[in-house]
């Protein structure tokens, strides 16, 4: 379980800190029902904008930000149904959409269930202590975000070939910046630097490493998970079924909200999808890719493989070509010229890189499934174009115009012609052999023991027990609030 002992230093400490900055925190249930966040508070995220470093948008990690940019207030979930015209398939695909979060994406949920529950108990104090986000993109952005809202120095650390919007905004947010080598694929060199960091700065920092924080785990499988049943409440229509989740592995935190709708659904199956050309959880592979925000070369200590049914692994010249044909105006024009609805196709740009990798994962699972008009699939659509405006300039520059002839090209090879090539259905032992795959990183490099990686297979409750320790800490958050004073006031 998540340790929740209580540093009575540290929380006197970061109660201190948290008055003197007017921070006050949501719990995790205001998050799954901002109907429950105080009409004081929504008042004042009238005056707000959704990016603004300002302690109240803690309020707003949520699913269910009203779509603007500037003073909106709550509704229902944030999603989107792919029209079949686009997807080539009769099941309904329907995405979650991160854009209206925060920082333009999800992950500001991941890293607040990895900080919260730290400063709440104490263990981590802000006084003393940076908090440091290794990641390959928009987990250090949301980290950095958190941390500067709940008053907290951070450094983020990401690859240096990742787009140039993610430096340029870090700059402004994060105390420290640190580039490594390489892209996506480059996960343990990001450790290695953790690792160089705490060799020089010892008790002076607190690594949240997002594939081994359970509170990323936790976040996604309590408030995605039921972001994801409350879609499904609206859409599901008498003779449908939910089929299964679809999520990029990446840090492994996304993907747990298929271990909850699993409880709900036990039917559903989950797919994992990953970069062809790094080919892990299929192939025992590795290499380098540019889906951005998916790093792999290694299983996440987070990710419960028991409950993965599928891999399938998306060729990232994919993803390249299709944000062109998303996004250029020749694409979008092809694109209404084919059927595909417009109002959809003007929203084309709520997908980000790693997005599209997810709607073809999920094209890729409703073919291998034969599944039907009477079949759901969900997905999250994690980020948007917003934050990969560059790379567009740059295919343009190296490529030149995109014209209908491409656009026509890309939309009959990638979507109309997706097939089920370079995917597998998970027997008992292919799961149990990715698995595995985690003692090398996990025991042998990053310290995890022998003896937790047997747990995590064989214990019964292992996973379920986070599962449980949502009410805990959400009664910490409020004695946390309650000490500061500030909601009285």
């Amino acid at each position: 379980m998540i340790d929740l002992t209580i540093n009575p230093e540290g929380l006197e400490h970061a109660v201190k800190r948290a008055r003197e900055r007017d921070i006050i925190i949501p719990t995790f249930e205001q998050q799954k029902n901002p109907e429950l966040i105080p009409d004081a508070i929504k008042a004042e995220l009238k005056n707000i904008g959704l990016w603004d470093i300002t302690p109240r948008n803690l309020f707003r990690i949520t699913w269910k930000n009203e779509p603007v940019p500037f003073g909106g207030g709550f509704g229902g979930v944030n999603y989107v149904e792919i029209p079949p015209e686009l997807t080539g398939v009769n099941a309904r695909i329907i995405a979650l959409v991160g854009k209206w979060f925060p920082t333009g994406a999800h992950k500001v949920g991941a890293a607040f269930g990895c900080l919260v529950p730290r400063l709440v108990t104490g263990q981590f104090d802000p006084t003393i202590q940076k908090a440091v986000w290794p990641s390959t993109g928009n987990y250090c952005r949301g980290g950095a975000y958190d941390s500067t809202l709940l008053a907290c120095d951070s450094i983020a650390i990401l690859p240096e070939e990742m787009s140039r919007e993610r430096f340029e905004w870090l700059a402004s947010v994060s105390g420290e910046v640190i580039a490594t080598p390489g892209c996506e694929s480059n996960v343990k060199e990001i450790f290695d630097k953790c690792h160089e960091l705490e060799r020089e700065r010892g008790d002076h920092i607190f690594i949240f490493n997002q594939f081994e924080e359970f509170g990323n785990y936790l976040w996604h499988y309590e408030i995605t998970g039921h972001a994801m049943e409350e879609v499904l409440q609206i859409e599901m229509r008498p003779g449908e079924r939910f089929a299964g989740v679809v999520s990029n592995t990446g840090s492994g935190g996304t993907i747990a909200c298929g271990d909850y709708l699993k409880q709900r659904f036990p039917t559903s199956t989950v797919t994992a999808s990953e970069a062809l050309q790094c080919p892990t959880l299929l192939l025992n592979g590795f290499g380098g890719h540019r889906i951005e925000g998916i790093g792999d070369k290694h299983v996440p200590w987070i990710h419960n493989t028991k409950n993965t049914d599928v891999v399938t692994d998306i060729d990232d010249q994919a993803t390249i070509d299709l944000i062109r044909l998303f996004n250029e105006p020749a694409g979008r024009a092809y694109l209404k010229k084919r059927g595909v609805p417009a109002d959809f196709v003007d929203q084309l740009d709520l997908m980000g890189i790693s997005s599209i990798a997810n709607v073809l994962a999920a094209i890729k699972t409703a073919k291998w499934f034969e599944l039907t008009e009477k079949d759901i699939l969900l997905t999250v659509w994690t980020d948007s174009m917003e934050l990969y405006q560059s790379r567009l300039r740059e295919l343009h520059e190296e490529h030149g115009e995109y014209t209908e002839l491409d656009a026509a090209a890309d939309y009959e090879r990638y979507l109309l012609g997706q097939e089920i090539d370079n995917m597998a259905e998970l027997t008992y032992r292919d799961r149990k052999r990715v698995h595995n795959l985690k003692y090398y990183t996990w025991v042998e490099q990053q310290g995890k023991t022998y003896e937790e990686i047997l747990e995590q297979w064989y214990k019964d409750d292992y996973w379920t027990s986070f599962q449980t320790q949502i009410p805990h800490m959400d009664e910490l958050i409020k004695e946390f609030n309650e000490r500061t004073g500030l909601l009285k006031e």
